[in-house]
């Protein structure tokens, strides 16, 4: 990782200025030394978020041990639900009236960052020095840091050995297996249960699974510069070993995957039963496994070992951002270091905006996280010596790119389109989308 600079955290007291260190976690450091004999004088910032009522708790409960430790600053919260979060965002940006402190999501990132929203967090001086350079560059833009990760995730396929046992298949080696094996053992196991059990459940839905197979053969679903990386033949690919899996009795029918990926992780084919295999993210293992009431296991998707690089990727949970206008930087990017680097915010938040991006924090945490969080921990870590690089930052118009994906893979498994057909018709939408 390439080392990153420090927090000036000199710049933000004028006096008994505390100087933080690398991980910006200890409290045992000693102060700077004052610069003058009075306190520092009272700020007010604002730090915006969204979630449940259990996030809302957890958030304030740091927010008080973050005044605590800095009692001259004032955090004021500004938290909603999901469904609300980027209507009232959008409108307060636009009103001149943005959050100090912004939690900020993968798809909408460039497009405020595009606007002049958020600040450059490399230029207020943020210690990353702790976080994988492929999660950080997740939210850069042009050599400038709009986002920094609170926590990771990754792409994988959740597995039920039981499944695999009661139709007598052996777990693959997730380090070396193939897609064609991956085919053959969902195909395997459902005839083995005679279809009680589906091998797999379909996978394309969402297009980061496109995205690691893109990356896979040295492609991407993105570019840097906003276009699409990748063949149309690629994607041809993708969609025809699902048809594959289809046809050979390894998933179900189109209208029985339909129905099961309208009910979400606790309704997939694994949570209930039906299913040996499928594809979630990490942090939704808890969920799973808490509805199927069995411990299940994380795998690498398959084909990692099949081309000349890996495709999977540490995919941020959401992001802090400042503000641009904010009238306080400093003070915002000291929250954001408390957020990301010190273990007693660590110790409250654990697994709720993901695994803590921060390494040494995670692994100072662990021993609190659920047995679920502890085996993604330990998944996570070994996939550190495997993961080439992140994905570009998705391009303005990407939040659309879910639903096109969802409608046309939906078209394919119905045999309404062919998986050629169907790539070149998800080429003009999201081109249409992005405005490349």
């Amino acid at each position: 990782m390439r080392p990153r600079p420090s927090f000036r955290a000199a710049a933000v007291l004028a006096v008994a200025a505390l100087a933080l260190t690398a991980c910006a976690g200890s409290s045992d450091e000693p102060a700077a030394t004052p610069t003058s004999s009075g306190p520092p004088e009272p700020v007010e910032i604002r730090f915006s978020w969204w979630g449940s009522d259990t996030r809302h708790e957890l958030t304030q409960q740091v927010l008080d041990k973050f005044t605590e430790k800095y009692p001259h600053i004032t955090v004021v919260p500004d938290y909603t639900d999901w469904n609300s979060y980027f209507d009232k965002l959008g409108t307060a940006v636009a009103g001149g009236d943005a959050p100090d402190v912004i939690t900020q999501e993968e798809r909408f990132l460039n497009e405020y960052a595009s606007r002049g929203v958020l600040a450059d967090l490399n230029e207020l001086g943020l210690d990353t020095s702790k976080i994988d350079e492929g999660v950080l560059q997740s939210g850069t833009i042009d050599d400038a840091l709009y986002g920094v990760a609170t926590g990771v995730n990754a792409y994988a396929i959740v597995a039920d050995p039981t499944a695999f046992e009661a139709a007598g298949v052996e777990l693959p080696d997730d380090k070396t297996w193939t897609w064609d094996d991956y085919v053959e053992i969902a195909d395997q196991i459902s005839a083995a249960t005679g279809k009680a059990v589906y091998g797999a459940q379909d996978y394309g839905f969402n297009e980061p699974g496109f995205s690691i197979y893109a990356r896979q053969r040295g492609e991407s679903l993105y570019t840097e510069d906003g276009k699409l990386g990748y063949d149309d033949k690629t994607i041809a690919e993708w969609w025809q070993h699902s048809l594959d899996l289809q046809e050979g009795g390894g998933q179900p029918d189109a209208a029985t995957t339909v129905e099961v990926d309208a009910g979400g992780p606790e309704l997939s084919l694994v949570a209930t039963g039906k299913g040996a295999m499928a594809w979630f993210w990490t942090n939704q293992l808890t969920a799973i496994t808490n509805a199927s009431g069995k411990e299940l296991k994380l795998l690498r998707v398959p084909g990692e070992s099949e081309e000349d690089r890996t495709g999977m990727y540490f995919k941020p949970a959401m992001f802090y951002s400042v503000s641009a206008k904010s009238e306080h930087p400093e003070e915002s990017a000291l929250l954001i270091d408390f957020l990301l680097n010190d273990p007693i915010a660590g110790e409250i938040i654990l697994s709720d905006r993901g695994l803590p991006a921060n390494t040494d924090v995670r692994a100072a945490v662990e021993d609190k996280f659920s047995a679920t969080d502890k085996q993604a921990a330990e998944f996570l870590a070994g996939l550190e010596g495997e993961i080439v690089d992140g994905p570009a930052v998705p391009p303005v118009g990407a939040g659309q790119v879910a639903e096109i994906t969802r409608r046309i893979n939906q078209e394919v498994l119905f045999g309404r389109m062919t998986p050629a057909d169907a790539a070149k018709q998800y080429r003009l939408e999201v081109e249409s989308a992005i405005g490349s």
